[in-house]
Order: C-alpha cells, then structure tokens, then sequence
C-alpha cells in the first residue's frame, strides 16, 4: 500500500493531538485530549510526563482509527511541542525523576540571578541568543540537579537523560532515540547558535554533565530519529517554529504571530543571526537536512489564552473559552480597565521575573464584559510591545500580521489587533499551522513534498482584518497600557 498522508504529533501546553494531512495540507482527521496542569505552589507549574506519553498513544490511536487509516498509509511524521518543559528520567526503567517542568515555570529564579551576578542578565546571549530568564530549560535541569535525591549522581554515570517534550516523544516512540533538533536545543540556554552544538563552558557554568542530553539534529532530516511501526519520525520543530513554517514564513522579514497560551510573534532573519538590543530573543527558525539554518527573531509573551482559560477556571466567568467573545461584545470598551497577566513574570520585551499580574483601572461601574473585554485586549496590547522592539530590531515595519492559533476564531480580538497595531490581520485558511508545520517539515524530509515553493503554494488566506481605529484613540489605549506595565513590575521582593 502506498502511503498517501503525513502524520504530526503536536504536544501543547495544554492537550496533545495527532493529525493527518493530504498532500494540499487539509487536515484528514484529528484527535485531541488535554492533560492536567499541576500547581505545586506559587509560581511552579508542572505536567506528568507519564500523562503526556499516555494522551499520545491515544490521540495517534483516535486519529487513525477516525480516519479509517494504519499507520501503513502514513508516509512519515514530524513532532512538534511546548518548548523549554523539562524533564529528566530514567532510561532503564522510562520512569521520570520528577514531574516535567513546565516553560512557565518560575522556580528557577534564584538560579538564573545567581548566575547573572557574572556578566548579567546578557551573559549567555553571545552563544545563545537568549536572555538569563527562568523560561529555559537549562535552569530548569540544573535544579532537578539540585532538588531531586540522587539526581546528580545517576546523570554523572549515565543514568538520567534530558529532554524537552520532542525529546521524551521521540525516545518513547522509537524504544531509545535520544534526539532533538536544533530548534529544540536553540531554548535551552545550553546550545551555542553558531556552531548548533552543546556549548562546554555553558555546561560548565550550569554544572549539567552533557552526557544527560540528547543528540541535536536538523529539524527536517531524511536520515530518520527513528520508526514508530515502521514510519518514519523524521520531522522535529518547537511549536513556535512549526507554525512559522506552516505559515510559509520562508523569506528574510516574513513574521507570523500565533496565540496560544501563550502568544509567540516571530520574524525570519534568513541565515543571518540577528542580535536582539530590545528584549527579543534570537532562535532557530528550523534546519532542512544539511543546509544551513534559518534564523529568526522572536518576541515570547507568556500569558495570552492562559489568561482567558484563568477567567473560565479559577474565576469561572464561563463555561467555555469561546463565550469570552460574546461577555467582550456586550459593551463598547473596557471602562478603562487593563489586565497586565504577569502570572509568570514579564516576558518579552522586558524579562522581568519579579512582575505579577494586576488589574487596574477598577470602578463601580466594571462588570465581568468590561473584565472579558481587558482580557482579550490584553493579548494585543502585548503585541503590539514586541512588534515595536522587533522593528527596532530588525529595522523592518511590519506591513501586514499573518496570525494563526486557537484565539485567532476570536474575531473581536483580531479586529482590535489590527486597530492597535494600525496593520492588516491576515488569517489563513489553514489556521492548524504548528501541526502542519511538523507535517511539512517531516514530508520535505522523505519527499513529499519537494520544496518550499509547493509548501507556499497550500497557503490561502480565510480573512483579513483593516484598522478601523483612529490614531488619537489608538495612542491614548496604549500609553494607559503602558501605565499598567509598570504597576505591575518589581512586585515580588527578592
């Protein structure tokens, strides 16, 4: 039987899902489950990675079996996830030594601080891109080092792997691959972007033995990580990465911004490593086969759909995310009320780990509408902030916004993205597009298809939304967002 389809496992922050395409990049079929969010105390966020694997075996099974397909129709399939989740287990037994450590994590705080007392915040950004930030990984493995019983010892004799959530995917689907590509390893703060190898004197400076971590490899590789019931795992992408390529984000200064629970806005630079002076981080787009990587810039907001599932679970405004748009619509605005969802500190462009959230703004007259409205706005306002600094960055305006994520059927929040940004709102047709981008990844790697320019041709846009806004009122939303910002920074005392 030929195979006819392409396969890709997309693990988020939330839910894991497996879907199907066909060569135009239609979804055939998907399947879908969530797995819980573990708050041991303020501030820490975890999964079960032992979940995770399971959710997997699942949705992979629901999705062929929906399908009315065998992994025999399956021509090759490519993994994309949360980035920076840490986990470290046993590779004896498959047992992890700990719960994985979620991105929003902030535990590592005083880590990172210790670290930058030499060199400061910037002191890794030469190799790596990236700011001294609890958001990544190496931290995070450093004080399962720490806090773990053990621990430090099984890794020092080989008996304790890292991965992120691809990492621990691939090695459990293939009975032992130890891999991960370059875009994976380009968020650990461990992996030097010039050479996209583990850097020794960061190993060193995080006293983390490199034997723990995993072999790095392109993200599109016709050499496969390994096989799960003979097909071919040969694709590997960050989330944030898969759906720059599955908005066929393939020219230098194309930008694709996707809202998730978090919001990730990010701009390719081409092969060129483009340094970031205003609080963005310099990445790996993705690595076909051989050729040399393509580099981006990205802005990293931490807080975007979590703030709206917050409203529907621990405040319970609604029943369903998507009722938050109809609570928005009942009034005109916000009644001057701004929410600044600091939960895990400042992301983008600030790296402020001491900030937490507020709400300001606050009088008689709010209802949960105004509340609902602040929330969405939120997400833009936040937007717009990295937006700014990427220009400054990169030195290119923005023409247009290609969106994409589950908050972009919000049409509300679209339309106020393009009144505070004053730029199109292009939303395609496909708006699956971290999933497709794992898919074209692992179809390039076996020929599926050929080249990017059949990757382009399956991009169509479903709407675009025009700013409506006019300049006074735009200017005067944002500088009381700023405000906001700032009441929120420097909360917690060290």
């Amino acid at each position: 039987m030929t195979p006819t389809y392409i396969g890709a496992l997309d693990q988020g922050t939330t839910s894991t899902r497996f879907m199907i395409f066909d060569p135009s990049g239609q979804v055939v079929a998907s399947h879908q489950l969530e797995h819980r969010q573990i708050y041991p105390q303020p501030g820490w966020v975890e999964h079960d990675p032992l979940e995770i694997w399971a959710r997997t075996q699942e949705v992979m099974a629901g999705t062929l079996e929906k399908a009315g397909l065998t992994p025999k129709n399956l021509a090759a399939i490519g993994i994309t996830n949360q980035r920076e989740t840490t986990v470290v287990w046993d590779p004896r037994t498959g047992q992890p030594y700990h719960n994985a450590i979620v991105w929003q994590d902030t535990r590592t705080d005083g880590i990172c601080r210790g670290l930058a007392q030499e060199g400061g915040q910037d002191r890794f950004r030469a190799q790596t891109g990236l700011p001294l930030a609890t958001y990544f990984s190496g931290p995070k493995i450093r004080w399962l080092l720490e806090n773990v019983p053990g621990l430090r010892q099984a890794a020092q004799q080989g008996d304790a792997l890292f991965g992120t959530i691809d990492t621990w995917l691939i090695w459990n689907l293939t009975h032992g691959a130890h891999v991960t590509d370059v875009t994976n390893a380009s968020r650990t703060l461990l992996m030097n972007l010039h050479t996209l190898d583990w850097d020794e004197d960061l190993l060193a400076a995080m006293e983390i033995p490199r034997a723990m971590l995993p072999q790095i490899r392109p993200s599109s590789d016709p050499t496969p990580y390994g096989f799960w019931h003979g097909v071919p795992i040969c694709g590997d992408l960050g989330d944030q990465q898969a759906a720059t390529m599955g908005q066929a984000c393939f020219k230098p200064g194309e930008v694709k911004n996707t809202y998730g629970t978090g919001c990730f806005l990010m701009m390719n630079t081409g092969h060129e490593i483009v340094p970031s002076q205003h609080g963005l981080l310099t990445t790996v787009a993705y690595q076909l086969g051989q050729e040399p990587p393509v580099y981006a810039l990205e802005g990293s907001i931490a807080i975007a759909g979590a703030l709206v599932q917050w409203l529907r679970d621990n405040l319970r405004f609604f029943d369903f995310s998507h009722h938050i748009e109809d609570y928005a619509r009942a009034v005109p605005d916000s009644g001057g009320v701004y929410i600044v969802p600091a939960f895990s500190g400042l992301f983008a462009p600030y790296w402020q780990s001491d900030a937490r959230g507020v709400i300001v703004g606050l009088t008689r007259y709010i209802t949960k509408n105004h509340l609902s409205r602040a929330a969405l706005e939120a997400t833009a306002y936040q937007t717009r902030e990295v937006v700014e600094a990427m220009t400054a960055d990169a030195g290119i305006s923005l023409g247009d916004l290609k969106v994409d994520g589950g908050m972009v059927r919000n049409d509300l929040l679209m339309q106020f993205q393009a009144d505070i940004l004053n730029v199109p709102v292009i939303r395609p047709k496909i708006t699956e597009t971290t999933a497709l981008g794992a898919a074209y990844a692992a179809g390039l790697a076996v020929g599926y298809w050929q080249n990017l320019d059949d990757l382009q041709a399956n991009w169509q846009v479903d709407r675009v939304w025009h700013p409506r806004m006019d300049a006074e009122e735009r200017e005067k939303r944002y500088r009381g967002w700023l405000k906001a910002v700032q009441r929120s920074m420097h909360w917690l005392e060290t």
